[in-house]
């Protein structure tokens, strides 16, 4: 009877490791693992992201948020006749140099010497 029992016993263990490895098996196909619930997350994203649909864009959409383009008004352009009196005027004017006041009032220009020398001090022992 002993073997007997040790036999059957054999038996329930074989069965009972294929039952728990058969369920494991199925467990682990349809449990989803840490790495498949970041990838449903992302599938998530992803979905809705795909069904956003932005409002769309209407032309009126601008209005007081931006002024409107106002071209700049034209220059206008100088006449030839005032062109030509600014031109007679120019070539008439009396040419002003500065330091020659005097000379257009008449007396004759001082002429200052600006570069100044000092004299050096002759020494007897140069080094």
């Amino acid at each position: 009877m002993l073997m007997h029992l040790r036999a059957s016993t054999a038996r329930s263990a074989a069965s009972a490791i294929t039952r728990v490895a058969r369920v494991n098996a199925v467990r682990g196909f349809i449990a989803p693992t840490v790495s498949r619930r970041a990838d449903f997350v992302q599938e998530l994203y992803l979905k809705e992201l795909k069904a956003y649909k932005p409002a769309p864009v209407k032309d009126s959409d601008s209005v007081g948020q931006v002024q409107t383009f106002n071209a700049p008004k034209t220059p206008k352009s100088p006449e030839e006749a005032d062109l030509a009196s600014s031109l007679k005027e120019y070539e008439t004017m009396a040419v002003e140099v500065e330091g020659n006041e005097g000379a257009a009032a008449g007396a004759p220009a001082v002429v200052e010497d600006w570069l100044v020398e000092e004299e050096e001090e002759e020494e007897g022992a140069h080094h």
